[in-house]
């Protein structure tokens, strides 16, 4: 047990002092310390990877480090599902699935999170055919507010699984997450320099006509990056540079390089405007054809602090071209570039993809570098196009801002009231977002 030990997220946007840093080994061991924390009255919040942006993982009280909790536990070839421990890396995914010749059917391009942090805010990769992580959750085991072990599943409280597919942390202690899985595939992936007017006006078409497409815009510039993806039976040859050269190409490029730009841009806005016009030119990637969860994911060790919006597909074009003209009239000097991706509809209570087809539009900057007033200006033009906030990027959306956008927060707040009655898992984000 660690006393008064300060924790930061990644993205050094977060900070907080537990008043204990705990690191159970299994599922009673989780349920005893929420019993126990539950009859002194204490506020337990578990954490993953510190990915979040948001302040969705400060832990007011004990701090629940899952670390421990790793590994796959069970795989049935039958149906395809394959259950993890809840503190699994998605980066260890790929090697544990690769022996039963199985894969996660999409993955965002980070994969420093747990399963239960990724599962738990709503991450999620690109491809109108896929959803998030959470989406393909078969069943669950966790820890309630009161310390009871808790198995959800089509057969066992099925009636929670919509609420447990992205839960926020405040229903209960993820312990076991098994997800629908697909047989192994490869990923044949594009990157291209485009005009941006093209793909804008394009945007469906290109969305629903790859597998898995998204695209990067440098402020600035005319240009937009677009990778493909598609997919492929698991034994077609690998393309692409030599994993070597490409650690060394992605490693400097991608991240050394990188974040001396960057670090330079923060120090003299001016540098922005030239630096965004060379990695608009030099962003793209070689063409590769490897394992899927080789491709989905890029190193990104150059630290940032995000804010996406979920909106419905058809609304990304005219969002876009109002953010660019706002940036554009404020003379912001920006050097990371906005991320758009498309996700399908799905059925998570508190999803951002709840009930339709969502484009994702994502703003960055440097983590050295103050984002609020440009991340306050965005975010009134995302709402203004029906956006909902992601739940792990930063955003000042309260509870009753969402109770509009989210018609389902309420059923998500009936549930919250059964597993978690005397809020042992509430810390400030909760009250704010869930009320």
């Amino acid at each position: 047990m660690a006393h008064g030990m300060i924790w930061r997220n990644w993205g050094r946007s977060q900070r907080s002092t537990p008043t204990a840093v705990l690191t159970p080994v299994d599922a009673e061991e989780v349920a005893g310390i929420v019993r126990s924390a539950h009859e002194r009255g204490l506020r337990v919040k578990p954490i993953g990877a510190g990915h979040s942006f948001s302040a969705v993982a400060v832990a007011p009280g004990i701090q629940l480090d899952l670390a421990s909790l790793s590994g796959l536990l069970a795989v049935d070839a039958a149906t395809r599902e394959a259950t993890f421990a809840a503190g699994t890396p998605l980066h260890a995914v790929g090697d544990l699935l690769a022996p039963h010749g199985l894969a996660f059917e999409s993955m965002g391009d980070i994969d420093r999170q747990t399963i239960a942090g990724a599962v738990s805010t709503g991450t999620h990769g690109t491809g109108l055919a896929f959803g998030s992580i959470g989406a393909t959750i078969a069943a669950a085991t966790l820890v309630t507010g009161t310390g009871e072990v808790l198995r959800v599943s089509a057969t066992e409280h099925a009636d929670l699984l919509p609420a447990v597919r992205l839960g926020l942390g405040a229903l209960g202690v993820l312990v076991d997450v098994t997800l629908r899985c697909v047989p192994a595939f490869t990923l044949h992936a594009v990157e291209r320099v485009e005009p941006l007017e093209e793909v804008l006006e394009a945007w469906r078409e290109r969305a629903a006509g790859a597998d898995h497409m998204e695209w990067y815009w440098f402020h600035g510039t005319d240009r937009a990056i677009t990778m493909t993806r598609t997919r492929g039976p698991a034994d077609a040859p690998r393309i692409g540079p030599g994993r070597i050269r490409h650690l060394a190409e992605r490693e400097l490029l991608a991240n050394g390089a990188w974040g001396a730009l960057c670090g330079a841009a923060s120090s003299v806005p001016a540098l922005a405007p030239g630096i965004a016009r060379i990695a608009a030119t030099q962003f793209a990637g070689p063409e590769v054809r490897d394992r899927s969860d080789r491709v989905f994911v890029a190193p990104r060790r150059v630290r940032f602090r995000e804010m996406e919006y979920g909106m419905p597909l058809d609304a990304v074009p005219s969002a876009f071209r109002a953010m660019r003209a706002l940036v554009e009239r404020r003379g912001w000097r920006i050097t990371f570039p906005v991320e758009v991706r498309a996700v399908a509809a799905d059925d998570a209570l508190l999803s951002t993809a709840h009930g339709r087809e969502t484009g994702y539009l994502a703003v960055h900057r440097y983590w050295r570098e103050d984002p609020r007033e440009h991340f306050a200006e965005v975010e009134r033009i995302l709402l203004d196009h029906d956006g909902r906030p992601h739940w792990g990027k930063l955003h000042t959306q309260t509870a009753a801002d969402l109770e509009l956008r989210l018609p389902t927060l309420a059923a998500f707040r009936v549930i919250r009231d059964r597993l978690d009655p005397d809020r042992t898992f509430d810390n400030p984000y909760l009250r704010r977002t869930i009320g």
